[in-house]
């Protein structure tokens, strides 16, 4: 019933707005939609009485046509026609001034909600319509069987939710954008558990550890925006790697300090760290923390490694899958290449040897008919012989 009553509420503020359009304009101030005809009254200009109208102090005018009874109507106004206008007497008498601003009705909204905690929603707006024209915003959200205000800033075009009920599955949300030419409603439902994403973790701090050249210690805060209770906990995400290295190691905790084990002797790390909701697993994780950069204890009087331009060893971090896997990739990629060396080899050596017995065999044929060639020519002259003999 309420829900009825409110949406009939809803349409009828709608109406009204829409019907009084123009009505808004006050202290000389009309407003007129781009693409129409505007109509200047005159003001106080005696009934058929001669008058001059001028924009800006000129009497070169748009488009128009002045009434019998002085009014002035401009004809499919532009921005070009926005200004001051002054209808004027025949003895050069004001009788009115107005400004009149030209722009568009309101059109739908695209809303946007941040959840970036159980306890504070915040809705922002971006008109679809740009409309050159002031406006005012009126946001309403329905929740446990009611509609409830979400306080409106106006200025930065977003309203703000206080203590929402989380275990509501969807909330409706309608923001009315009104302005001097009408008003448009839009409607957005919004699930907050899905839409729930904390601030990044505060006061990231990344220290060595005495005496142990592979270890350091990172501690932080939880957000500041987030309430410490029991029931809300985050989840926290840590990842590290040596400055200039592409692969980051990651562990996950439930506290506020982690101790990592495998840093890269010598080497400046880059550490960060995210949180989430941990009992809400349709949660986003927040966004990650600012960089930090530190450097694992080294003992008195250690060179440090030049790392200002090149890329650590790959071997980082020995024990961690990831950089195991881009070892034993590397290490693959090597053997293929060593491999297609020698397949490379062996095809010229066949191919050599090929040829070697082409030639060997081209060579025999040929002195084999070179020696049939020499028989043939014996065996014709011994017989030549032959017949010569007297019988």
């Amino acid at each position: 019933m309420q829900s009825l009553l409110f949406s009939a509420l809803c349409l009828k503020l709608f109406w009204i707005l829409s019907c009084r359009g123009q009505s808004w304009p006050t202290d000389g101030v009309y407003y007129g939609m781009l693409g129409s005809n505007v109509t200047l009254a005159c003001g106080t200009s005696p009934q058929r009485s001669p008058v001059e109208w001028r924009l800006n102090q000129s009497s070169t005018l748009p488009w128009h046509r002045v009434t019998a009874n002085g009014s002035l109507v401009l004809f499919n106004v532009n921005q070009s026609a926005k200004g001051n206008y002054s209808c004027h007497g025949d003895q050069g008498t004001t009788h009115s001034i107005v400004s009149l601003k030209l722009g568009y009705p309101p059109g739908p909204l695209n809303v946007s909600c941040r959840v970036p905690n159980h306890k504070h929603v915040r809705c922002s707006w971006v008109s679809r319509v740009k409309t050159f024209l002031p406006a005012q915003y009126h946001a309403f959200y329905w929740e446990n069987s009611s509609w409830k205000l979400c306080v409106v800033d106006s200025t930065n075009h977003h309203c703000d939710i206080a203590h929402p009920h989380f275990w509501q599955l969807n909330h409706r949300l309608n923001i009315t954008e009104v302005n001097p030419l009408g008003a448009a409603l839009t409607r957005q439902t919004i699930q907050l558990h899905k839409l729930l994403k904390p601030d990044p973790p505060a006061e990231l701090v990344v220290a060595a550890r005495s005496s142990f050249p592979t270890h350091l210690n990172v501690s932080w805060r939880y957000p500041h925006s987030w309430p410490q209770l029991d029931f809300f906990p985050l989840l926290f995400q840590i990842r590290y790697r040596p400055h200039g290295s592409t692969h980051w190691a990651q562990i996950e905790s439930m506290g506020t300090n982690v101790l990592v084990h495998d840093a890269l002797e010598g080497y400046l790390h880059e550490v960060q760290v995210r949180a989430q909701d941990e009992p809400n697993a349709d949660s986003h994780w927040s966004d990650w923390s600012p960089l930090i950069l530190a450097r694992p204890w080294e003992a008195p009087g250690t060179e440090q490694p030049d790392v200002s331009g090149g890329t650590p060893p790959t071997e980082v971090y020995p024990d961690d899958p990831l950089d195991t896997e881009t070892i034993t990739s590397k290490n693959r990629h090597d053997a293929a290449g060593e491999e297609e060396k020698l397949s490379l080899v062996i095809l010229l050596v066949i191919f050599s040897i090929v040829i070697f017995i082409i030639i060997l065999s081209l060579t025999v044929v040929m002195c084999l008919r070179q020696r049939r060639r020499h028989v043939t020519k014996q065996e014709v002259s011994s017989m030549l012989k032959m017949k010569a003999i007297p019988l």
